[in-house]
């Protein structure tokens, strides 16, 4: 069989691999053989490899390294977050590569500086497991190198020339060179750009892997659908892979119940559009694991409805943010008169029935006032209906503004344990207002505070309030 992947120096079975493995990066892969050269020529002294992320940089440069047996060190830059801990991986993991019995195979190098390493790499290098072949360091996430040491960037572009060895430095990251260069003078590396996967590569890498009991053109249908659904949105190949695993049974489900064919698309795609469309809104997000999407499908199947992912929207939100906004609905829902009787402890009694008669009485005549009064709450008693004759019902009426000490003392008060009014909660309060969980009324400018109101339903704060154990509905002034 013959590939695209044509290199003197390198086996055909192992090109073969990378072609099968490496969908839709051939090009990329071919152009890195071309720098690489054969195993034992001098190749160049650094790669700069950029492109956003799920473009198949790590992957593509682990499988070649990896499938052509060349020596290698692929460390990442997050998990290894100091100079220390880079020069050891590297340093350890060509010593793997080491057979000689003048090393000990159970010998953990250690190393402090980057003359240390230098010194130690060329020891590494001198055996003749290395000597005769180029080694490659491929520094993963490379942009946290801006925040090491300054002298570790032009050293690693400089290593060759520095250990007067066989060895090719390589940066993965998701910024352009630009962003990266040392201010001070430094050797400048190849730049090699990943593109973004377009829709027909993700068509072909996504139905590449398709289920061993259905057929390839069933597989590429359903995600040729996917496709047609998330691709404004979503160019992510790791989270498209995630949304095809999540949602294939139900697409499949009309087929294994017999009630249609493997061509009836008409059918297949009504079956699953309320499904894709619930997925969209939580794209991203991880909010519930595969196994509990796939809970949570089954229960909806039981039930006959679709229950969406947007309840599950206020787990996102900070411990304390949940206290804001929950005291942010009391003073938006409740009388200003009424927080001494929800938040003080020796409040004494205020009679709900003589503030409503004194405030609440309007325009209406003394008989009809008599019969909401004292027959409705009557009748209403008897036929179980709720009484709100006698009220005027504040959810009806809207949220109503309050000042940011109103908010404040009620936080505090419901608050379970003591807290600092530090930056970090006024900090949160603006992340409300930019998330329009609450709206600033009024202008920036104004002297006497600002002022705002909670703009989020009943349903959503009482789902809220659950999720930290507070009885919302002891404290609503409408509930009484």
């Amino acid at each position: 069989m013959m590939t695209s992947l044509e290199h003197p120096g390198y086996p055909q079975d192992g090109l073969l691999r990378l072609e099968e493995k490496l969908l839709c990066r051939e090009s990329q892969v071919s152009l890195l053989l071309s720098l690489f050269g054969e195993p034992h020529q001098y190749s160049y002294p650094s790669i700069f490899i950029y492109g956003h992320t799920t473009t198949g940089k790590t992957y593509v440069m682990q499988t070649v390294l990896a499938e052509l047996e060349l020596p290698h060190a692929l460390v990442s830059c997050v998990e290894c977050f100091t100079s220390r801990m880079l020069f050891e991986h590297i340093l350890n993991k060509l010593q793997s590569y080491v057979t000689s019995s003048e090393i000990s195979q159970s010998l953990y190098i250690s190393c402090d500086s980057f003359s240390d390493f230098v010194r130690l790499f060329k020891q590494l290098i001198s055996h003749q497991d290395l000597k005769n072949q180029t080694v490659y360091i491929v520094l993963d996430k490379a942009e946290q190198l801006r925040e090491m040491e300054a002298n570790l960037l032009p050293g690693f572009l400089r290593l060759q020339e520095m250990t007067d060895a066989n060895v090719t430095v390589i940066f993965l990251t998701e910024i352009v060179w630009e962003k990266l260069h040392p201010n001070m003078g430094c050797f400048e590396p190849l730049i090699l750009y990943f593109p973004d996967y377009s829709k027909v590569e993700l068509q072909k890498i996504l139905s590449h892997d398709h289920p061993s009991e259905y057929s390839a053109e069933f597989y590429a249908a359903y995600i040729n659908i996917l496709l047609g659904v998330f691709y404004t949105v979503c160019r992510d190949l790791k989270e498209l892979k995630h949304l095809a695993a999540i949602n294939f049974a139900k697409f499949c489900e009309p087929v294994t119940k017999g009630e249609a064919t493997e061509s009836d698309t008409r059918k297949l795609w009504k079956n699953i559009e309320p499904h894709l469309k619930t997925a969209m809104q939580t794209v991203y997000l991880r909010e519930i694991s595969s196994s509990q999407w796939e809970k949570l499908q089954q229960e909806d199947r039981e039930a006959g409805q679709l229950k969406g992912l947007s309840a599950y929207a206020h787990v996102e939100l900070p411990y304390y943010s949940k206290f804001l906004l929950i005291a942010g609905y009391l003073a938006s829902y409740n009388p200003a008169r009424t927080d001494r009787r929800f938040f003080v402890k020796h409040h004494g009694k205020i009679k709900k029935t003589k503030f409503l008669k004194k405030h609440e009485k309007g325009n209406i005549d003394n008989t009809a006032y008599e019969f909401m009064n004292n027959e409705f709450p009557r009748l209403a008693k008897i036929f179980g209906i709720p009484n709100f004759i006698n009220q005027t019902n504040n959810h009806l009426l809207g949220p109503k503004p309050f000042p940011l000490d109103r908010l404040l003392a009620i936080f505090y008060s419901i608050v379970d344990s003591r807290i600092a009014p530090t930056a970090n909660i006024f900090s949160q309060i603006s992340s409300l207002v930019t998330l329009q969980l609450l709206t600033l009324v009024g202008h920036d400018d104004q002297l006497n505070g600002p002022k705002y109101k909670c703009a989020v339903s009943l349903d959503f704060i009482r789902a809220v309030a659950r999720t930290v154990s507070f009885d919302l509905i002891r404290y609503l002034y409408d509930f009484l």
